[in-house]
């Protein structure tokens, strides 16, 4: 069976910089796949270059064993979710109708929807808990519930792959869960491949199946979460002191930033 997405010799250059450098990997059917690295990695370009809003310079990627540059825009929209980090919310459209966006794809000619397209938005609704929210305008929302507004327009359209920029930046730690618990049940339970950008290794190793750690463009690990998430690897990653041990948690890595005031000192 073809991966979900395979990257093959990928180089991609803004201008004169070079942003990713000859990546070669392989994401799984059904994986939950994290992005992980430092500032100016080269992740959300990546996820861009997945979703087909940039174009790579060199190399090819593939979607289930089909070069990417061969899909039209609504075929790789029947393919592909991408929820961007930041979405303006500052137009008059209510939680249910921009969840209902997400049958654009799927729609006719005349793009008017059907009864089997209303179904599909209220079970997205339902999924994400955003029942009691229907009727209300994205600009009167919080950021966790702006979110999940999102993340059920991208399981309203019905793809295979889902795309997530960064989804828990900015909310507090219950929305944080809160997301990550729906990507998990969005994964496990409909078998969707999640692809996510994140800051945060600590919620990558709770979730995460596979994790990609980039630094400048390039591939430092891959692997499971316990494999990428050593502290050497880390701290040649990112440049500073970690501690890295098991989680009380469960059997997965928890990753602790040692403060300078810290290195050195002795019980």
């Amino acid at each position: 069976m073809n991966p979900a997405i395979s990257v093959n010799n990928l180089n991609y250059s803004y201008g004169n910089i070079s942003i990713l450098k000859n990546l070669s990997f392989q994401i799984k059917r059904g994986d939950f796949f994290i992005i992980i690295g430092p500032n100016g990695s080269g992740k959300t370009t990546l996820l861009r270059l997945f979703a087909g809003i940039i174009s790579a310079s060199d190399g090819q990627i593939e979607l289930f064993g089909n070069p990417i540059i061969n899909y039209t825009r609504k075929a790789l929209a029947r393919k592909i979710a991408y929820v961007p980090q930041t979405v303006p919310v500052d137009f008059p459209f209510t939680v249910s109708e921009v969840i209902l966006m997400g049958r654009s794809p799927h729609l006719g000619m005349l793009g008017l929807e059907r009864e089997k397209d209303l179904v599909i938005a209220k079970q997205a609704m339902e999924f994400t808990g955003l029942e009691y929210l229907a009727n209300r305008k994205t600009h009167q929302l919080s950021g966790g519930e702006c979110q999940r507004v999102f993340i059920a327009r991208a399981i309203c359209q019905e793809t295979q792959i889902i795309l997530l920029d960064e989804p828990t930046a900015s909310l507090d730690l219950a929305h944080q869960t809160r997301i990550m618990d729906l990507m998990e049940k969005l994964q496990k339970e409909k078998d969707i491949t999640v692809v996510m950008v994140s800051h945060d290794v600590n919620l990558a190793a709770m979730y995460g199946k596979t994790l990609l750690l980039l630094k400048e463009g390039q591939i430092v690990s891959l692997g499971k979460p316990d494999e990428v998430l050593t502290f050497q690897t880390l701290e040649a990653a990112y440049g500073c002191t970690l501690l890295v041990d098991e989680s009380p948690l469960g059997r997965f890595p928890r990753v602790t930033p040692v403060p300078g005031r810290l290195i050195g000192v002795k019980d």
